[in-house]
């Protein structure tokens, strides 16, 4: 006679799994007029001017309101829940940037599932040559079909004028994540 074994279940120490089933979109806005846009740099270099880029788009097109700046303690991390939960608080929208390295393009997507999770329209800016990375990371997250932008690698080394070249190129798609017409 034999025993037939039954395996437990495997069980996950982080917490993380019962979150893994959540890919639903924080709402929508229907205008971005009078938003305020949270700008979430990871510290990476270009970062910055990418987000403020951005940011003066959005003013210049759309009538958002000032931006809010933030910056993360690291780029290969995601941004600490304190910081996550004052953004929600602070911002309408928020754009985090910029993922152009494998540690950084996973911890800015993770980012984005954060933010999208804590009720806040999220766009990630991740540059092409990490998009497996990025893709990677939306699915450990239970998110496999998290939408980020993939801006031309690279971006740290950019001037000015190139940088505001990738901002402007990256416009459709921040409107198109954020659910707004251009």
């Amino acid at each position: 006679m034999t025993a037939t074994a039954t395996l437990a279940p495997l069980v996950d120490p982080t917490g993380r799994r019962n979150k893994a089933a959540d890919s639903t979109l924080a709402p929508r806005p229907t205008s971005l007029r009078g938003l305020t846009v949270g700008l979430l740099d990871n510290t990476k270099p270009n970062a910055t001017a990418l987000l403020t880029a951005i940011a003066g788009e959005l003013r210049q097109r759309y009538d958002v309101a000032e931006p809010r700046s933030y910056v993360k303690d690291y780029f290969g991390t995601p941004a600490e829940p304190e910081l996550i939960e004052r953004i929600v608080r602070e911002c309408d929208v928020v754009i985090t940037a910029i993922g152009d390295c494998g540690s950084c393009s996973a911890a800015t997507v993770a980012d984005g599932v954060l933010f999208e999770r804590a009720g806040l329209p999220a766009v990630s800016i991740c540059s092409d040559s990490f998009l497996m990375s990025a893709r990677a990371m939306a699915g450990l997250e239970g998110f496999p079909g998290f939408e980020f932008i993939a801006v031309q690698h690279p971006v740290a080394s950019l001037d000015g004028e190139q940088i505001a070249q990738r901002a402007r190129g990256a416009m459709p798609e921040v409107l198109r994540i954020l659910g707004v017409e251009a």
